[in-house]
Parts: structure tokens; sequence; C-alpha cells
């Protein structure tokens, strides 16, 4: 419990405002008996008067009160109550302002607080869904417009041999991507709603990364890229294998893409102690500060030049898989200069 919230709206004042409130008005009631004796004897029109005049005393201080309890406790229960309600109609804009401030503020001001919180929250979701399903359908429909436009070429009679395995080589190019968006969605879903658990084995990280490596061998050939690997000869890891596979694989798959033909890529992998360091860096256009603040972002792709060979969730998939794993993933880039990916894992052995 937060010792510098006031527990409770109540000061010491509002005993002794009401204490002193009440004497007076018993000195008042003394002078108004000796005034009305002065001028009647009346026993029956001194009781009129003392009860005439805590009536007019009663219905003030109740109106009093009853504006005190209003401004401390109602308007604010109020608001908080109409802003639920705009809340629940999908309004995210609303928000309200603290009672108190400061040593001041009670229960009743971290509610306002937190409401708030909660509002720009819900704000934050509300917007991320909508730019989630804006991207998604973007993406499906770029392939899906490849495939119909070369399909509605192939229906023609008089195409060459050559048009017509250049349209169907498109079709397949398209669907092979659109195949992997849907893949890569329905896996990174998986991992946040944790319907994959990793799979813990113990197995030998550098074969991995090596096996990993050759499967790009004839991309990094043809860009004639330098691909210098440096690893441990054996470096033992308990981690899942086959969602580590998916990290490697995006990695370098990304480094091949954003280097340049005659270009390097290093992946080096090296134990120390109880931790394994992993890094794969290339000298090819690099990224911006803003790019790299959004790098595992889903379906952000900050090089619009290589938008069409991918779609923008391998490294949102590489950032939960191995915060999942209990590791750290770091990026440092400059543009025009490349960009390096570093993870660090524990061997968990």
């Amino acid at each position: 419990m937060n010792k510098s919230i006031r527990k409770t709206r109540f000061h010491l004042w509002d005993l002794l405002i009401p204490y002193a409130v009440l004497l007076a008005m018993a000195a008042g009631q003394v002078q108004l008996i000796i005034i009305v004796c002065a001028l009647t004897s009346n026993t029956v029109m001194i009781v009129m008067a003392a009860m005439i005049y805590w009536l007019v005393l009663s219905a003030c201080y109740t109106s009093w009160n009853h504006r005190k309890i209003r401004r401390k406790f109602e308007e604010p229960v109020l608001q908080l109550a109409d802003a639920v309600t705009a809340v629940s109609r999908g309004d995210f804009t609303v928000s309200i302002a603290p009672v108190h401030t400061g040593q001041e503020q009670d229960y009743l001001d971290v509610m306002i607080t937190n409401f708030n919180s909660m509002v720009q929250e819900l704000k934050s979701i509300e917007t991320l869904k909508t730019d989630f399903f804006s991207s998604v359908s973007h993406e499906i429909k770029t392939p899906l417009s490849v495939i119909a436009n070369y399909a509605e070429l192939l229906q023609y009679d008089n195409l060459s041999p050559e048009k017509r395995e250049a349209y169907t080589t498109g079709i397949l190019h398209a669907s092979a991507r659109l195949s992997a968006l849907i893949g890569n969605i329905l896996k990174l879903d998986k991992l946040e709603k944790h319907s994959i658990v990793p799979s813990n084995s113990t197995y030998n990280l550098s074969r991995q990364l090596s096996e990993c490596a050759i499967l790009f061998e004839t991309q990094w050939e043809k860009k004639k890229i330098d691909f210098d690997a440096r690893l441990d000869e054996r470096i033992m890891i308990s981690a899942d294998e086959e969602l580590m596979e998916l990290v490697w694989n995006n990695l370098i798959s990304n480094a091949i893409k954003f280097t340049p033909e005659g270009g390097r890529i290093t992946l080096e992998a090296h134990c120390k102690n109880d931790r394994i360091i992993v890094r794969v860096q290339d000298n090819g256009c690099g990224m911006s500060s803003e790019t790299q603040k959004h790098i595992f972002d889903k379906f952000y792709q900050g090089n619009s030049n290589h938008s069409q060979e991918g779609n923008g969730l391998g490294l949102a998939l590489v950032w939960k898989i191995i915060s999942l794993s209990a590791g750290t993933i770091d990026v440092s880039s400059k543009e025009g200069e490349g960009s390096c990916f570093e993870i660090e894992l524990l061997t968990g052995m």
C-alpha cells in the first residue's frame, strides 16, 4: 500500500469546523433567547423562535454539507461513470482530471489516474489492431492481385512458351509469398497467445547455425557475397530447436537481402561461461535511428526497396521467440554501413 496516498478525504478541520460552527450556533441561540425574552415573556414565542432559528441553521448546514459532498465525491464519481460509459461505446479519447495532485492525492485520485492510463492503453491497442488489419489486408491483397493478373494473362491462347513460363513462375512466387505470410501470422499469433510453448532439448548450436547458413548458400553465391562464419566448434544449448531455426533463417535471410553484390556477411557464435553470443553482421544499406525503433514491429518495413521480398513479420517473430527463450536481441546499425544483430542466450545446461 502506497504510504504517500491519503487513505481518506476527511481532514482534521472537517471535525473542527462543525464543532466551531455548533458552538457559534449555540451562542447565537442564547443571544436570540435573551433578545426574545426582552421583547416578550410568552414561553411559546420563545420556544417558537428557538425552533425557527435551528430550522434555518439546519437548512443552511445541510445545504453546505451537501455541496461539499457533491464536490468531493459525487461529481468525480459521476465523471468517472460517464467516462466508463463512453469507453464501453468505443470512445478512447476521454480523460478525467484528478481532484487532487501531489501529496494531496487520495485513492479516488489514484483510481482516476489509473483509469486514464487504462484508456490510453486501450487506445494504443485499438490503433495497433487497426494498423494490423490494414497491413494484413494490404499484404494479402498484393500477392492475390499478382496471381489474378497472371492467371488472366494465361487465358490467352497466343502466348509464347517463354511468357507462359514467366507468368506461371510469377503465380508460384506470389503463392509462396502468400503462404509464408499466412504461416508467419499463424506462428506469431500462437506465440503471442502462448499456444506454442518452447520445448527445450539439448543440441549443438554450431551445427544448427552451419546448416542454416548452407541453406542460403545459393543466394549468397548468386550475389557474390563473402560469407564468413566464425563459430566455436561445439556450442551446446538447451532450447527449442525448431523455433531457434526460425530465428537464424530470418536473420541470415535479411542479411543477404540487404547486402549488395560483392558485400560481406559475418556469422559469429561464441560461448562464454553460461552465455552464448550470436552475431549476424552485414555491410549493406543499414538503417536509420527511426527504423531501428520499429524494426521488431509487425509489418514494419523500413526499406521500401525490398518490400516485395518480405512481409515485415520475420523480425517480429525473431523478437518473440528470443523473448520466450529468456534471451535478448540488440541491433546496431548505420545508414550505408550495414547492420549487426546480436543475440544473447543462456546455455540452459
